[in-house]
């Protein structure tokens, strides 16, 4: 049997996107998954810092 694991990045608490990021990019993977967390917790300014520090995410600052 096949199963398809669809990830929707909007139904995840952001501790749970920022395990999904950190696993990734510890493996130095680029998947959508992990473009999909990225982008929503830049959406909800979630672990922007960190972000940034990983080189995942630059905050444009005035």
């Amino acid at each position: 049997m096949n199963t398809v694991n669809n990830f929707n990045a909007s139904e995840l608490c952001s501790s749970k996107l920022w395990e999904v990021i950190s696993k990734h990019a510890q493996e130095r993977d680029t998947t959508s998954e992990l473009q999909a967390a990225i982008e929503e917790l830049a959406t909800r300014r979630h672990y922007l810092q960190e972000l940034e520090s990983m080189g995942l995410f630059t905050a444009h600052r005035r």
